[in-house]
């Protein structure tokens, strides 16, 4: 056989392109034009005076008031500083918050002790509670210890998380064997050993998506610094641009300039971390076969669960 004929026969061989997947990529580039449209449109804004937002048709290409809008901010607003203060509290909650919810993660799915159903019952109950039910105790306790004002309110409030807890203890549960762990025992070692060069190591996707998530969250928090933060120059980002829109009209280019700063740091951090990040959300969503591992479970459905078995 030349080379010629066998080039035509894979070419023969090739399936053609359906019909279907032609529109799946259609579909999918349309919805992420749709998705990426609202920034575009911000960007767009930011760089237009007011007026530009009632003008129709509207206009589609950048203007030249994006410094005008950002110096209309800083005469206004720290922004900058309240930049510093929400990194500040969004770094420190979520390393310390990854650190306490991956080792409280680890001995719920790996170790037995006492009360150990009990505890997660509690913690998996506090998905039933909304969090605005505890901003008048959490302010009054943060009153009490001289915290109002600063950041360390906003910072060790957010260390204990419910939702990383239960997301890493499901993925170790799933990820960490346990042969791996005895085999570190026989080799000696310790809790903190296993736990460092063993489970760290195998939960980084669910780590990823989990820091990730409680930066944005930290990030875009707005309600309990709005409540606890009585000092001016410990102002978060979000609290600090909520003062630029006031009850005698709004400056929609100004306003639009400060979501754009607010908003190019997370698609930064996103951008660094994407591909863990979307591998964490995947590993969530796989079910693996119920002779090796049991299935990924909502929180509500554990809950129901724990209180049966207790009876």
């Amino acid at each position: 056989m030349t080379a010629q004929t066998h080039t035509d026969t894979i070419v023969r061989r090739r399936k053609p392109i359906r019909i279907t997947t032609i529109l799946k990529y259609i579909a999918l580039t349309a919805g992420a034009l749709v998705s990426l449209f609202p920034f575009y449109w911000m960007f767009i804004l930011a760089t237009h005076p007011s007026s530009a937002i009632f003008k129709f048709p509207p206009d589609v290409l950048p203007g030249d008031r994006l410094g005008t809008n950002i110096e209309t901010i800083t005469s206004k607003i720290n922004i900058w500083a309240a930049m510093g203060n929400t990194l500040v509290v969004a770094l420190s909650v979520t390393v310390l918050g990854l650190f306490i919810s991956s080792i409280t993660a680890f001995t719920f799915a790996k170790f037995e002790f006492p009360g150990k159903k009990g505890l997660f019952l509690i913690i998996m109950a506090t998905f039933l509670l909304p969090a605005q039910l505890a901003s008048i105790p959490q302010f009054l306790f943060m009153s009490k210890l001289g915290w109002t004002g600063d950041l360390k309110a906003l910072i060790f409030p957010s260390l204990a998380s419910a939702f990383g807890v239960f997301w890493l203890r499901q993925y170790a549960t799933n990820s960490v064997s346990t042969e791996l762990l005895e085999a570190a025992r026989i080799d000696g070692c310790g809790f903190l050993r296993q736990y460092r060069h063993v489970c760290l190591p195998l939960i980084r996707p669910a780590l990823a998506f989990l820091g990730m998530f409680t930066f944005i969250g930290a990030w875009n928090d707005f309600m309990w610094p709005l409540i606890v933060l009585t000092n001016p120059d410990k102002l978060t980002l979000q609290v600090a641009l909520s003062q630029l829109k006031t009850a005698h009209g709004s400056d929609y280019g100004m306003l639009m300039a400060s979501a754009l700063i607010a908003v190019v740091p997370l698609i930064i951090v996103f951008i660094i971390g994407a591909k863990q990040f979307i591998a964490g959300i995947a590993e969530g969503a796989v079910k693996r076969s119920e002779e090796h591992t049991s299935e990924l479970q909502s929180p509500m459905y554990l809950v129901c669960r724990l209180l049966l078995e207790k009876k």
